[in-house]
């Protein structure tokens, strides 16, 4: 990651609109740009700029699963020997059915979601990426879906105290 200036209360407003909707507009920077009282070379500079931070790291859709007639999702956190554990990620970010797959340091090394149109469709997925791995299934623990809840980070415009407590 680059070394960035400090965020002010423009590029905090600029992360809080980009987790909005983003407006199906021909020109949808423009319409955040007039939401936030700023220019569209304004907002398209400071996100560059954001981006080359490495505090943004890609726009994309969040995709609602169900109206994809995907209705079951699972975690799944798998003890992966060090070894394998690239050999065994790769293997698991194969299947489309995959959509996150993280690396831990824990005993639980790797960590990786499924989503499919029904329990059986999980299993299935998962029984097969044990299989071709070679990892028992005493190493995996299959976490499903009880409740989808939906978390976003919203940032505060905070300024930097001097004196003591700074």
């Amino acid at each position: 990651m680059t070394n960035h200036a400090p965020l002010d209360e423009t590029d905090l407003a600029i992360l809080n609109a980009l987790q909005d909707d983003l407006p199906l507009v021909s020109r949808p920077w423009n319409a955040i740009a007039e939401r936030l009282g700023i220019t569209e070379a304004e907002i398209l500079s400071r996100m560059k700029n954001l981006e080359k931070s490495g505090i943004i790291r890609g726009i994309s859709p969040v995709l609602e699963s169900r109206h994809l007639g995907l209705h079951a999702a699972t975690l799944v956190a798998l003890h992966a020997p060090a070894e394998k554990v690239h050999e065994v990620a790769a293997i698991i970010s194969s299947y489309p059915e995959v959509s996150h797959n993280f690396q831990r340091d824990h005993y639980y090394s790797l960590w990786f979601t499924i989503a499919a149109k029904n329990e059986k469709g999980i299993q299935k997925v998962l029984d097969e990426i044990l299989q071709r791995t070679g990892i028992p299934d005493s190493d995996a623990l299959d976490l499903p879906t009880v409740k989808k809840i939906k978390i976003d980070v919203r940032f505060a415009f905070l300024p930097v105290q001097s004196g003591e407590n700074a």
